[in-house]
């Protein structure tokens, strides 16, 4: 009985609140087996611990706490921040694609505009002429891109080539915003716009893309034909600079480089010629005689030479050699002249006479390597012309320090001056430096920017960017003519219009040739300065560069009489 009194006050708090009930006293070890112990009878109830209580109470004070501070940081500290995500969540900003410019030729002809290609595009697809030789000009873009999710990932028309990518800025609009609510179920509930887009402004060149696709098909013509591995042409005026045509073949498709097409690219990577590279200004050849006119003009300037004074050419240059008189070496002409002067000797593209008014020779004083690199400078060769194109490239002008680059016989000699004379050796330039340099004889010293773009504004003004005499152009541009009229260029002499010009064949190796033609027309009154190249063909071929541009003028006559009736 002491023993349950004991426990009983440790239940209770020793005796605090105790109250005793009978049959809590009756209730001892005798009667225990009458309960049914497994309903709960007869057992006593121990207390939970004050212990236990306090450290419970604590837990889910504890938890309590870190609830109500959580509560208290997502309510009060980040509210706001929420508040906004959870609008943002709700409110989708959605882009408004901008239609990028159009490009026109000077005739308002469409060459690149828009079109919806899907009705689930976003945004316009672009589409090209279908007219030959203007891809390498108008180039191609990449669209905006977006995830497997549908999020766009680049947002803007990038173009890659041509005046895609040098107008890309002008071209491209600003996209707009739209605000649009989502519901649960991520439909559109509501939409505004915040933002209008604006579109790209449109592009009109200065190009004729009739001219430019017939240039094109004649230069394609010729190669296919003669076996020239490619070729290029492009027709400039003389004093605003606005390009007329500019072409080069083989080419790639601008369509199918802006929509990606892999398999047709790769047929596009198979053809044989680079059909990746304008030639116009990405590529540089051996110049050849062309150089011809320029040096002149630099013997003429430096007064080693009058232009009366008569050289005579017997098919060759001998020059001995001064430390064994019985060896000497011999620079070949392509033919024997005779007596030539200036005007003659660039009508028939003497060898012999620029030998010795390049290098000198005997009494005849040469204008050496240092100068003419100098001359060919200030025409354009050897630098930019500062096209509004991409991938223009400079060309090599040799100098003694260029040799000492670039061999391991480095000393310069007279040999390389005599073949540098007549743009062979290392002379390399490219289409859009000849027509530049050549568009500075016609209008008497003005080196004009090719412009893509049209413009009616002169830049025939001011000072003269090459300082020479007008009476020594004139000497040059004579014998251009006369090359037209009685010398190498006479494919070109028609009963329309009078041109002058300058043919070019360069030697590759042993078996080939680039041939060449650069020249002005009219003579009297010069508008337009053209030049054509094509590219590595064989030796023994007699139709290249005069022919193609001896069938666009005799076309233009009949098509385009605008450009020929002057």
């Amino acid at each position: 009985m002491r023993t349950i009194l004991k426990a009983i006050r440790r239940f209770f708090g020793r005796g605090r609140g105790l109250e005793i009930y009978p049959e809590d006293v009756l209730l001892d070890s005798h009667n225990l087996p009458q309960f049914d112990r497994h309903h709960m009878e007869g057992r006593f109830d121990r207390r939970i611990s004050f212990r236990v209580v306090v450290m419970t109470g604590m837990v889910f004070l504890l938890v309590s706490l870190i609830y109500t501070g959580r509560i208290a940081s997502l309510q009060i500290v980040r509210g706001e921040d929420f508040a906004q995500r959870s609008q943002e969540n709700r409110l989708r900003h959605a882009l408004i694609f901008s239609e990028r410019g159009a490009v026109f030729d000077r005739d308002r002809t469409r060459l690149a505009w828009n079109y919806t290609a899907t009705s689930t595009d976003d945004f316009a697809h672009r589409k090209y002429t279908s007219k030959t030789g203007l891809s390498h000009l108008l180039g191609y873009l990449k669209y905006p891109s977006r995830d497997s999710s549908g999020v766009y990932y680049r947002v803007s028309y990038d173009g890659k080539s041509g005046v895609e990518e040098s107008f890309n800025n002008y071209l491209s609009g600003q996209h707009g915003i739209q605000i649009v609510e989502i519901d649960a179920q991520n439909t559109i509930r509501s939409g505004s716009t915040v933002r209008h887009p604006q579109n790209g402004k449109n592009l009109h060149l200065a190009i004729d893309s009739d001219v430019q696709h017939k240039l094109f098909e004649l230069i394609r013509d010729r190669s296919i034909d003669s076996g020239f591995q490619g070729g290029a042409g492009a027709i400039m005026d003389v004093e605003t600079g606005e390009v007329l045509a500019l072409t080069s073949y083989p080419e790639y498709d601008s369509g199918i480089m802006t929509e990606g097409d892999s398999e047709a690219i790769q047929k596009i990577q198979e053809i044989e010629g680079n059909p990746f590279l304008n030639r116009v200004i990405g590529g540089s050849f051996v110049a050849g005689s062309i150089v011809k006119p320029f040096l002149a003009l630099g013997a003429l300037h430096e007064d080693i030479i009058s232009p009366s004074k008569t050289i005579m050419s017997t098919g060759s240059l001998v020059v001995p050699n001064p430390y064994d008189p019985d060896e000497s070496t011999s620079f070949a002409d392509w033919k024997a002249h005779g007596a030539v002067d200036m005007r003659e000797a660039l009508a028939v593209s003497s060898n012999v006479y620029f030998y010795q008014i390049g290098g000198g020779f005997e009494s005849q004083p040469g204008l050496g390597i240092t100068k003419i690199k100098k001359y060919m400078n200030m025409f354009g060769f050897g630098e930019k012309t500062g096209i509004d194109l991409a991938g223009e490239i400079k060309g090599v002008i040799p100098s003694p320090q260029w040799k000492q680059d670039n061999f391991e016989d480095q000393v310069w000699r007279v040999g390389d001056t005599y073949n540098t004379s007549i743009g062979q050796y290392g002379t390399l330039v490219t289409p859009i430096q000849a027509l530049q340099a050549t568009a500075a004889i016609a209008n008497g010293g003005y080196r004009v920017q090719p412009m893509l773009r049209q413009s009616d504004r002169s830049q025939v003004t001011g000072e003269k960017d090459i300082p020479i005499a007008e009476e020594d152009f004139q000497v040059v541009r004579e014998g251009m003519r006369r090359a037209v009229t009685s010398g190498t260029a006479a494919g070109l002499n028609t009963s329309f219009l009078d041109v002058a010009a300058k043919t070019g064949t360069a030697e590759i190796g042993k078996a080939s040739v680039n041939s060449w033609i650069i020249g002005f027309y009219p003579y009297d009154e010069p508008k337009y300065a053209f030049v054509v190249v094509m590219e590595r063909g064989p030796r023994e071929n007699l139709y290249g560069g005069v022919w193609v541009m001896r069938n666009l003028i005799d076309w233009m006559h009949q098509e385009k009489s605008i450009y020929t009736a002057l």
